[in-house]
Parts: C-alpha cells; structure tokens; sequence
C-alpha cells in the first residue's frame, strides 16, 4: 500500500509546533542553563592556559594549578583592594557634610540670586528626620510581616546565588576535563561536505574572540591605571576608586570615560569647590586617557581584531543596549566581532554567485 505525501500545510504546522515548544521549555529550564552557559564560558576563556599547562602534566593536574593561581591571584588582589576601598568609602562618607554646605552656600545661593527660586535649607539632623518620617508614613508596623517575607525571600535569592557561584567551578572543571573530546565529537557531527569550511570558519572566530578578550582585558587594566594615578597626583580623594571604576567600565566603549569623568567631576567639586585649577586639571586626565586608549591602548593591544569602524563599533553598543540593557552592551563586541568573521565569508561566497556575476543575463542574452 502507497503511503499518501503528508500535506504541506500539516508539515509546517509540525514544525512550528515543535519550535514553540522547545522555545517554551528553553524558557522554564533558563535558571538550570544561566550556570552551564557560565561555566561553558569560563572554561572557554581558560582553555588556553589549561592546553599549555597539559603539555607537561597530566589535564587534570593543569586545570588546578590554573583554578589554584586564579585563586590566590584575587585574594592577593582583595587584600590590597578591601582595605584601600573601605578608607575611600568613609572619605566618601565624610563629604555628606561638605555636600550639605554646598547645597546651602552655594545652590540655595545661586538659585535666589537668578530665579528668585527659595529652596529650603538642609542640616544633618533635619536629613535624618526627614528619612524617619518617609520611612514610617511609606512602612507602617502592619507591614511587618511583608517586609520579613521580603527578607526571607531576599536570603533565599542569596542562597540560590551562592549555590551557583558554588556550581559554575565545578560544571567548568568538568568542561575543561573533556574539551578536546567535547570539541572533537562536534567537528565529526558536521556533514563531510561542509567540515573543512566550517571547521576553518570557527577556527577563525575563535581567533577574533580570543584576540580580543586578552586585549580587552589589558587595555582595561592598563586605562584603569592611568585614571587612577592621575587622579591620585592631582589629590581627588576618591582618585582610586573613580580611576579603577572608569578602567572596569571601559569594557563597553565611552562608558568608562562618561561614568568616570561626570564621577570625578562631582567629587572634585565636593573637595575643591569651584577651583578651576583642579578642575581642569581632571578635565584634562580624562582626555590623556581617552586619547592613550584611543590612539595607544587599542591600536597597540587590539588593533584590527573586530575590524569594526567606530561608527560601527557604536552601533553595535547602542544595539546591545536596545535588545539586552546593559547585558547586551557588554557582549556587543564579542558578537559584532563574530557577526564580522560571518559576513565576510558570506560576501566572499556572494562573490562567486551568478546573481554577482550575472551569468544568468549573460546567458539568456547570447541565447537571443
């Protein structure tokens, strides 16, 4: 008996049946996937360092030697760091008093003078009461039992956190463990026809990525350095954490530079007052760094690894923006440099198409 042709219609309905249902259940495991997804990274970025290490003790061996130094790296790191922060944050703290002093010397002042605008004047103690007052008119006692649920469900979200901060090492050493076979089994799966070319477009991908997250990284470093020893030699108090904040954020393009700058602005007029001295003394520390991370930094360190133009390169971010927030801003290059590889190999393929040639015109013209 004949098997009847299944009708288009009904084929199609199956398909997209079977997509939203995978999309569905893509959707409801996104907490069980966020820790292998994180993990799968992480042992991608240390790969490198784990094949090198293999060449003379066994993978397993490698993978804690690097988990050992990565470790031991950030304590050292948190040892310096802690101490030098905690001074900064109470010398933030004490410009509460300094702020107050402007706003009533200075805005109140200014405002008066031009717009006959009269605001009130704020002392420590009224600031206080006036935080009480919004806190018991906004949170009566009755709402106890609320805000306990909240901090329970607050310590709960911790706990989750901390289970998978305690997870994605040990999902990474497993993904490490078995990378090469891991990697091996997919370069079989791919049809024999399309292997070499595939293989050869991954291959090239990953070398754009990995180019990139190492420059990235020093040039992240090496900004926060020079925004932070500027700021420090001019005196800004809060040198250190602006500059190191501004060199973090420098990860997505002109962020670092914007945050940092307005930050150092504030905080110099908190100490400085209206001296244009130290003022323009700032104003000038973010344009060395800006041009050493323009005109140095990223030539030098990364050079034509995306091989995005600036106008480009800012497109992107603003994409990622739109689309993720501030998730999206952040792996805007990384998929912009992937993105890149792609397009390139597919106008390289368009190239050599008879819709590029015009084959097909040519040949219907000849046969007339």
């Amino acid at each position: 008996m004949l098997h009847q042709p299944i009708d288009p219609f009904f084929r199609r309905l199956f398909f997209v049946t079977i997509i939203v249902i995978a999309l569905l259940l893509l959707h409801l495991m996104m907490p069980v996937i966020i820790p292998f997804f994180f993990a799968f990274v992480l042992a991608y970025l240390f790969n490198p360092l784990v094949r090198r290490l293999s060449k003379y003790v066994k993978r397993w061996i490698a993978i804690l030697v690097v988990y050992t130094t990565i470790t031991v790296g950030m304590v050292l790191f948190l040892w310096w760091l802690v101490p030098t922060l905690w001074h900064q944050m109470q010398s933030a703290w004490e410009y509460l008093p300094k702020i107050l002093t402007w706003y009533n010397e200075t805005v109140r002042t200014w405002l008066f003078e031009h717009g006959r605008v009269r605001l009130p004047p704020l002392e420590p103690k009224g600031v206080s009461e006036t935080f009480l007052e919004y806190m018991q008119s906004h949170y009566k006692i009755a709402d106890a039992s609320t805000f306990m649920s909240q901090v329970i469900a607050s310590s709960m979200s911790f706990i989750n956190s901390a289970g998978l901060i305690v997870l994605v090492p040990i999902l990474t050493f497993y993904f490490l463990f078995n990378w090469d076979a891991r990697i091996h089994s997919w370069k079989m799966a791919i049809p024999a026809a399309y292997s070499r070319k595939v293989i050869s477009i991954a291959e090239e991908c990953d070398g754009a990525l990995m180019a990139f997250i190492k420059g990235q990284l020093l040039v992240m470093v090496l900004l926060g350095v020079i925004y932070a020893v500027q700021l420090q030699l001019i005196g800004l108090e809060l040198g250190l954490i602006i500059g190191m904040g501004a060199g973090i954020a420098s990860f997505v393009p002109y962020l670092g530079f914007g945050l940092g700058f307005i930050a150092a602005i504030i905080a110099g007029l908190f100490q400085f007052g209206l001296d244009w001295f130290h003022l323009s003394l700032i104003v000038g520390a973010f344009l060395i760094g800006q041009a050493a991370e323009g005109y140095v930094l990223q030539p030098l360190l990364l050079g034509d690894k995306i091989g995005l133009s600036p106008l480009w390169v800012i497109f992107a971010v603003l994409a990622g923006a739109s689309l993720l927030g501030f998730v999206g801003m952040l792996i805007a290059l990384p998929v912009s440099a992937v993105i890149n590889v792609l397009f390139r190999h597919l106008y390289a393929y368009y190239l050599t198409t008879d819709l590029y040639k015009g084959r097909k015109q040519l040949d219907l013209f000849t046969k007339r």
